[in-house]
């Protein structure tokens, strides 16, 4: 039986990297504005998950788990600063349904000048279109505080990449 039992969650775990994968990577590629290093992340992220699989299943909702453990699997990433490596091709993935290549690369490269936790904070709430509750939650923060972070943050990218005004509170 306990084999059976292993088949059934490893098919079942399976079926929610399919599910998810897409998302969890595009997110991952905004937090790192690496392809290679989002690879890297959302893999992590599925290992950690995949280890918890029983506990995550039970969760409310096993997407918002895996998302929470990638943003903290970032931002642990980013504090350990294990290397100082950087790629040299910062090349994204052909998706060939982006609307304009060149907005995409300057938001990456805008996104970069951020603080790991300002990025993560711009990414769910504008990307994920995350509410200011659901954020603070996965973060750890105070409403208060993603609210003034991701204002400084958005005045801080406005000069890099056209974002009207209009387009975020």
């Amino acid at each position: 039986m306990k084999a059976s039992s292993s088949v059934t969650q490893a098919a079942e775990f399976t079926a929610f990297v399919r599910e998810t994968g897409t998302q969890l990577h595009h997110a991952a590629m905004l937090l790192t504005g690496d392809h290679h290093l989002a690879e890297d992340l959302t893999q992590a992220t599925y290992a950690k998950v995949f280890v918890s699989w029983r506990r995550v299943q039970a969760a409310d909702s096993p997407l918002a788990y895996a998302r929470t453990t990638l943003l903290n699997t970032f931002l642990s990433h980013r504090r350990l600063r294990r290397s100082g490596e950087r790629p040299g091709d910062l090349t994204p993935p052909d998706e060939g349904h982006e609307p304009d290549p060149g907005t995409r690369l300057d938001l990456l490269e805008a996104l970069r000048t951020l603080a790991p936790l300002d990025r993560a904070i711009v990414v769910l709430r504008y990307w994920e279109d995350r509410s200011v509750a659901e954020t603070a939650a996965d973060l750890g923060l105070t409403e208060t505080t993603v609210r003034t972070r991701a204002r400084r943050a958005l005045q801080r990218l406005r000069p890099l990449v056209d974002i009207p005004e209009r387009t975020f509170p």
